[in-house]
């Protein structure tokens, strides 16, 4: 009875993985010394493939579903082991299983700014993260490029070396989607889809194939976050000459309220125009900035402009100063000082 129980050890006559963590990629029958017995079962689950190794080298494949391991089920062992008439005793091979299934939710993330091209800002430094998906696409090359003849193989195995790729194909997918860094928040798709593009045969030398590509955020450094900030705010003020104008012409009736405020406004009025100007400036990109030499002149000859805007808004100045002077002495009523600075008014704001 213990010879026979001890014989029977020797032969296997079922193969299966009937147990499969997420996180295992590829599972190694235990074979120890045992041999396979002819006629044996082989079971293999949907997301598993089989594989059956002879001395080092990829046999026979099977996908989903219930074999007998006859000559007819292995063709390729059966002529690497010269079995011409069918074979009736045990056989000595490894048997490989590997997951097929989807790898999902696998984070990824710049540990450092990655430096790309905006076709906006010039050079940018960028952060982001997100999320992707994996799976085996060809067990052949994942089995002779990465797993080999280990008894299990995991994805925390592989998942450092492929959120290396990501980062490496991250500054080439940006510049290929050509979309400025000012939009990409209502293109994160389509940015996604480019460095899916730029990954798929990064992962295919490893035998994956990747399934999805998510950019959940794309972040500026802090410096030129707050540049951007600026611009924006800006850009909600609109016409830079007419919200100067507009303050102009609310800084004389405050200052026309208050007697002695007049003394300062023509002065304000000439350096509220420049500040304008100034910021405006300011505003304006880089590249529209670097014009030839010859672009000069239509900007002195709207600096004479700006000159002589504040020269007239400071006759206005006077005008209403001495209606002022009038009004306190005497000789005009209110209403004559009402109607004649509001004249004086429509003329500066027109």
């Amino acid at each position: 009875m213990g010879i026979r129980s001890f014989i029977k050890k020797q032969f296997i006559d079922a193969i299966e993985w009937d147990w499969q963590d997420d996180d295992v990629l590829m599972w190694k029958f235990p074979m120890a010394d045992n041999e396979i017995q002819s006629g044996a079962s082989l079971t293999v689950r949907d997301g598993q493939v089989a594989v059956f190794i002879n001395e080092g080298q990829i046999a026979d494949i099977f996908t989903a579903g219930r074999y007998e391991l006859t000559t007819e089920t292995l063709p390729v062992m059966t002529n690497l082991r010269n079995w011409r008439m069918g074979f009736d005793s045990p056989f000595k091979s490894d048997v490989l299983f590997f997951s097929t299934r989807l790898q999902q939710g696998r984070k990824w993330g710049t540990t450092q700014p990655v430096t790309v091209r905006d076709s906006e800002f010039g050079m940018v430094r960028l952060r982001a993260f997100g999320m992707y998906s994996y799976k085996i696409n060809d067990v052949a090359q994942f089995y002779q490029t990465i797993t080999g003849m280990n008894d299990s193989y995991r994805a925390e195995q592989i998942e450092p070396q492929l959120r290396n790729l990501i980062v490496s194909d991250l500054a080439s997918g940006l510049g290929q989607s050509q979309v400025p860094f000012i939009d990409l928040a209502a293109n994160q798709g389509l940015m996604g889809d480019e460095v899916k593009k730029e990954l798929q045969p990064d992962f295919a030398k490893y035998g994956l194939s990747i399934e999805s590509f998510v950019v959940e955020n794309v972040s500026l450094p802090e410096a030129l976050q707050q540049t951007l900030d600026k611009r924006i705010s800006m850009g909600m003020i609109g016409d830079m000459d007419a919200y100067t104008r507009y303050q102009t012409a609310e800084a004389i009736q405050h200052a026309a309220k208050n007697e002695g405020g007049m003394a300062g406004v023509g002065a304000g009025l000439g350096v509220g125009m420049n500040m304008g100007q100034v910021m405006s400036e300011a505003m304006t990109p880089r590249t529209q900035q670097a014009q030839p030499q010859q672009a000069q002149q239509p900007q002195q000859q709207s600096q004479q402009s700006a000159t002589t805007e504040a020269a007239g808004a400071t006759d206005f100045t006077a005008k209403l100063s001495q209606l002022k002077g009038l009004l306190d002495q005497g000789l005009i009523s209110q209403a004559d000082y009402d109607e004649a600075k509001t004249k004086i008014l429509t003329q500066l704001t027109q």
